[in-house]
């Protein structure tokens, strides 16, 4: 059986608002039932974004990466998942990170998801706290080592 076709670039928002809002909409606000007014916080315009497409060019995944170095709203579609987009979505933010001059990142990770950062070097820092009603971590990688 062949892995899935799926594609990842760096977007920017003016120009694929529409597909991000598709995906966290799915994601964050009816699969996890995360207010809308949480979600959308107004930070998207000056962040880097990530989206994962299928071979037909729909969104399958997103993520962004702010000015301070914060990965956040990754999100990839229930059928896509555990098929290495998320992977490859963090990796391309690291890149852009990095070619920004960014030295250190950091996210708030659900715990359920604490294994997957760890795996790609992040580390806990701290304890874990409720966002959203969701336990979460936060977690920082060095860029520099």
């Amino acid at each position: 059986m062949s892995e899935p076709v799926f594609t990842v670039s760096i977007e920017t928002w003016p120009e694929t608002e529409h597909d991000i809002r598709f995906v966290r909409d799915s994601v964050f606000v009816r699969e996890m039932q995360i207010p809308a007014e949480l979600e959308w916080d107004g930070l998207d315009s000056d962040c880097v974004h990530v989206v994962a497409r299928d071979a037909d060019g729909q969104p399958i995944g997103t993520g962004r990466l702010l000015p301070n170095g914060k990965i956040g709203r990754m999100a990839v579609l229930p059928p896509w998942r555990s098929k290495g987009i998320g992977k490859s979505m963090l990796e391309s933010i690291l890149e852009a990170a990095d070619k920004a001059g960014i030295d250190e990142v950091w996210l708030h990770a659900q715990l359920s998801v604490v294994g997957f950062y760890r795996e790609a070097r992040f580390a806990e820092v701290g304890n874990s706290f409720v966002s959203a009603g969701i336990p979460h971590q936060k977690m920082v990688r060095d860029l520099k080592t």
